[in-house]
């Protein structure tokens, strides 16, 4: 049984968080630690000089709010962090030492057939088990 749980969610698709959530508590049983990620893209500096000084960190705010609410009732913990999705969902799982990553994927679009969805290169850039649900 899987004992260490990463399980990133988009928040735009809560339904997806909540689904993903409550298979890795399956998945996991009653011990196992789950840790709901929140990625949020990264603001470029020119673009971020013109915003209101404290959007960004009240966006980010909002978003841990959201994330906990999904996460509270499977009893996982959360984190929120900024950068591309895919290469800080690789990192956190290494960080965490996660031996299971469960991502949600949505159908894809014309642009995922040329870059490559974020399911797509977790899966191929994984250190450790990654179970992706449709």
């Amino acid at each position: 049984m899987y004992k260490k749980i990463l399980v990133p969610i988009d928040l735009s698709h809560p339904q997806q968080g909540r689904k993903i959530l409550e298979l890795a508590r399956t998945i996991g049983g009653p011990d196992a630690r789950l840790v709901a990620l929140f990625v949020a893209g990264e603001v470029p500096g020119f673009v971020a000089a013109e915003l209101p000084e404290h959007l960004l960190e009240e966006n980010r705010a909002k978003a841990a709010e959201e994330l906990k609410v999904l996460a509270k009732p499977i009893g996982a913990a959360t984190d929120v962090r900024s950068g591309h999705a895919s290469t800080v969902i690789l990192e956190e799982a290494d960080r965490l030492g996660s031996d299971l990553i469960i991502v949600a994927s949505h159908r894809p679009g014309l642009q995922d057939y040329f870059l490559g969805s974020t399911a797509a290169r977790v899966v191929r850039h994984s250190n450790c088990a990654v179970l992706v649900d449709r």
